[in-house]
């Protein structure tokens, strides 16, 4: 049903008002298991789900009253973690208030269960016995951040986010099972630059390497008619990854997208350059992560984290294309 759905999206410059589509994280900063507890039944990590507290039964119970309380939204998908929610909401009607507000009220909410859990959790006999002669209570916030709100703006972000919700445990599973792909490594030279990665550090000892970089010349004279060029290097790209070679790109333009889904599908290892460091757990997006699971993918960046940036700059897209390069030289 939902895949022949016709989905109405946000009109630019309208992000908050009317309708749209929602994707809401609600996170204990602490990062402490306080909504549940993750069980990974046999080892398999496509079993896994989390067993949930009884705050994490409230966090839930909240998320699916916000449609009750606000008839115009839908709620398209939720996942509960051990120290996070995940949820996507689907506004279909205008609304005389903005999603941030309902998300406001969700969160005052999770609050007031947060501190009532914290409170139950704090009491010990010793401390009720001295509440009874002080009357006080020690209460300790646990939702001090505001929740993360991302307006989707396109179906196929929306196909995305919802495999990413849906497959949240069976991804903290296997970086459990796996923690060595998805630790986060510094100080990483190659050619006399440093590296931070994530991924197999053991693609660094292949026999061969081949960069990935479609230049816009081609791309120019495809789209006039003539593909030839561009089709030639994109196949011998794949090619060269077919006879062992372990491709080098930061991946950014669509062709070298189209490559490197390739590479993906047949299995191939390559190397991502980044435009952007690793956040505190940072795991790969949703196309990446099984393959860097695997073993196949190391995701390099020569920069550290920048939580404002939003978008990569021409100048970074040189740079990481002529590192490309470099790496390539210096370790063929």
């Amino acid at each position: 049903m939902m895949a022949n759905e016709k989905w109405h999206w946000q009109e630019p410059e309208t992000a908050w008002k009317g309708i749209g589509i929602y994707h809401v994280t609600l996170t204990i900063p602490s990062r402490e298991p306080l909504l549940g507890t993750l069980v990974i039944p046999d080892n398999d990590p496509t079993k896994a789900f989390v067993e949930r507290t009884e705050l994490g039964k409230e966090i839930v119970y909240l998320v699916g009253t916000i449609p009750y309380y606000h008839p115009q939204i839908r709620l398209l998908q939720y996942c509960l973690m051990p120290d996070h929610v995940h949820f996507i909401l689907y506004v279909q009607q205008t609304m005389p208030y903005s999603i941030k507000s309902v998300v406001r009220g969700f969160w005052q909410a999770a609050k007031k269960a947060g501190r009532e859990y914290s409170n139950i959790l704090s009491i010990s006999p010793n401390a009720i016995r001295e509440n009874e002669q002080n009357k006080t209570s020690t209460i300790h916030p646990i939702f001090t951040d505001k929740p993360f709100i991302r307006p989707m703006s396109r179906s196929g972000q929306l196909d995305t986010m919802m495999q990413y919700v849906r497959m949240n445990p069976q991804r903290l599973a296997t970086k459990r099972l796996k923690p060595g792909y998805f630790r986060v490594q510094e100080g990483i030279e190659i050619a006399g630059r440093k590296y931070c990665c994530v991924g197999n550090v053991a693609l660094l000892q292949a026999a061969r390497y081949m960069p990935v970089h479609v230049r816009r010349a081609m791309i120019e004279e495809a789209m006039h008619g003539d593909s030839k060029r561009l089709r030639d290097y994109m196949n011998s790209c794949v090619l060269a990854a077919r006879h062992g070679a372990v491709m080098i790109s930061p991946f950014i333009s669509d062709k070298e997208k189209e490559v490197m889904f390739i590479l993906l599908a047949e299995e191939h290892p390559f190397i991502i350059l980044a435009d952007n460091g690793f956040r505190d757990y940072y795991k790969p997006s949703a196309g990446l992560f099984d393959s860097v699971a695997e073993g196949r993918v190391l995701i390099l960046s020569p920069w550290e984290y920048d939580p404002q940036k939003k978008h990569i700059s021409r100048a970074d897209c040189v740079a990481l294309n002529d590192m490309a390069k470099e790496i390539t030289n210096a370790l063929n």
